[in-house]
């Protein structure tokens, strides 16, 4: 849910203003509307500090850093040269000088013992089928492209490798003596990130009274008022508080439980709603998950998720995430299992599953393949939910009498949807359901045709009735049929973990070679491993989709709030 929102004015001295910005980032719960990005040199040298401090600490958990990168560079360069010179051995470049010494090297199978008898030519080594020679005087009219001459000896470029190698492991001792101090840096970004946001803030503040007051505007929390009130009468500042407005723009606080909040992350990444729409994330957490589990349908892709989720946990950057992946690996379990699909074994087929067959998803469903029906179902119910929603809505925000051509369109699509789910399980007789159906129809054409607005023409409500009636019909058809998406990506990765399993099989054959074991293990084990890869990715796209365009668009969603984010000491954390 939305958490409604306090708008405080604050009225105070030019030069209490950083004092007072202190005493609310102590309070943490006061957003004062601030630029998300530098607006000046100092705040900018503020940024670059915090970047600069986590780009170290980044580099001390790695173990290396551009000067190690650049020490490590130079001793592959240095290598390379002496793998290069390797096979021309210690000589004298000097004395050699004088002779012009010419380079070669060529496939041993190729070398023509001939070239030995045109030309003053030395075998120096030979090795891996190759062969090094060097020619001394005259090379015209040798068939073999010269190679560059030697810049150095073997023996020059040993002590410079050596010494190389000792920087590095010294740097290296460096970078880990530096992991001690990763707590006094990130301690001390919390109190750059402080000094940055309160001068952001700061920066807001409008001059009155010729530069003698400045004036600021907060938004808190209504539940927050008390300890905020309470605050502020020690205060040197006179303050104006009323219930935020939409027109105000306040920023938007999610209230939701332990399990919803987990799915925030998704709503934050269309938009958080407007002051006076509504929170989609509890809608997110059921179907967004719904969804996963069905694109994935493996019981055993399951289980690798949670135990994904659980390693998660013990990575830093990666502990918030662990949770909804441990989440969405209980879910396809369950979803797998009534799918009766582990690691693309149809486990339908298990003695021990016979007493409890009933439980699965069955193949076909009035002759159409179980998956595919489920899908379209589950489609169904997620626009029907998405027009209730709308209509309430629309209701709540501009009352009933100029909503009506919403309600007619939910009463006849959900009120069809919901009669004609009764008559299949036969309560109703034929006779009741077409009265109920034409009743239903008339009351919502009403709706949708000629009260659509209460405020324009009769004859316009028809024309406009007609048209939303062509953009409706059309639309929903393909919003429906994009769920199929679900069975076809289920379907996919079932197929192409059988296909791995199948090849298996084969390299396996009747088990009575025990060799065989270890190729069918690796092929069955990358094989179902590239493809939970694959199946994860689609898992988390199509849903996001389907909740983005199909449920958003018929539910009137628009992201259009920004977050809340109040002044806070982060020194405190």
């Amino acid at each position: 849910m939305i958490t409604p929102m306090t708008r405080y004015s604050f009225i105070l001295l030019h030069g209490d203003k950083d004092a007072f910005l202190a005493e609310l980032q102590q309070l943490g719960v006061v957003d004062i509307t601030r630029s998300a990005k530098p607006v000046d040199s100092y705040s900018q040298s503020l940024l670059d500090n915090i970047e600069t401090l986590r780009h170290d600490i980044e580099c001390t958990r790695k173990g290396s850093d551009e000067t190690l990168e650049g020490l490590t560079l130079e001793r592959d360069a240095l290598l390379k040269e002496l793998q290069d010179i390797g096979p021309w051995g210690e000589y004298d470049r000097q004395r050699l000088a004088p002779f012009g010494p010419h380079y070669y090297s060529v496939a041993t199978k190729k070398f023509d013992p001939a070239w030995a008898e045109q030309y003053a030519l030395q075998v120096v080594d030979e090795r891996d089928g190759t062969t090094w020679f060097v020619l001394l005087g005259d090379p015209a009219g040798f068939p073999l492209k010269e190679l560059p001459a030697p810049k150095h000896t073997p023996s020059e470029l040993e002590p410079k490798l050596q010494e190389l190698e000792e920087k590095i492991t010294r740097h290296r001792g460096i970078l880990e003596k530096r992991k001690a101090d990763i707590p006094k840096m990130e301690r001390h970004i919390r109190h750059i990130q402080t000094d940055l946001d309160r001068y952001l803030a700061g920066m807001t503040a409008v001059p009155a009274a010729e530069d003698t007051l400045d004036t600021l505007v907060g938004f808190v929390p209504s539940e927050c008022d008390e300890a905020v009130t309470a605050a502020l009468e020690q205060a040197a500042v006179i303050y104006i508080k009323d219930e935020a407005t939409v027109e105000q723009n306040p920023p938007i606080e999610l209230k939701n439980n332990k399990f919803v909040r987990m799915f925030e992350v998704l709503t934050d990444m269309y938009g958080r709603p407007a002051y006076d729409g509504f929170d989609p994330t509890p809608f997110i957490a059921v179907f967004f998950l719904l969804f996963f589990a069905m694109c994935m349908g493996d019981a055993g892709y399951g289980l690798v998720l949670i135990l994904v989720g659980l390693l998660l946990k013990k990575v830093d950057s990666f502990r918030d995430m662990a949770p909804l992946v441990t989440t969405l690996g209980v879910a396809t379990v369950v979803v797998g299992f009534f799918m009766h699909t582990f690691f693309s074994i149809d486990i339908a087929q298990w003695k021990c599953f016979e007493g409890i067959r009933w439980m699965f998803l069955p193949d076909e469903i009035a002759g159409y393949a179980g998956g595919m029906v489920l899908s379209l179902i589950v489609g169904v119910i997620h626009l029907c939910l998405a027009m209730v929603v709308k209509a309430i809505n629309a209701v709540r925000l501009r009352g009933f009498a100029a909503s009506l051509g919403t309600l007619g369109w939910t009463l006849l699509i959900v009120g069809g949807v919901v009669v004609g789910a009764v008559a299949l399980t036969g309560v109703l007789s034929s006779e009741v359901t077409k009265w109920i159906i034409i009743v239903l129809g008339v009351v919502s054409a009403l709706g949708i045709f000629v009260f659509n607005d209460p405020k324009r023409n009769k004859l316009a409500n028809v024309g406009m009735g007609l048209w939303d009636t062509y953009n409706t019909v059309t639309g929903l058809l393909g919003d429906v049929l994009s769920y199929l998406r679900l069975y076809a990506l289920g379907l996919a990765g079932a197929m192409l973990g059988m296909a791995f399993n199948d090849m298996g099989k084969m390299v396996l054959g009747d088990g009575s070679n025990a060799l065989l074991w270890i190729p069918f293990i690796l092929l069955v084990l990358i094989g179902h491993t590239l493809n939970i890869a694959m199946c994860a990715l689609g898992a988390f796209v199509h849903p996001l989709r389907l909740n983005f365009l199909e449920f958003f668009k018929n539910s009137g969603y628009e992201g259009s709030g920004r977050k809340f984010n109040p002044l806070v000491n982060t020194n405190n954390k």
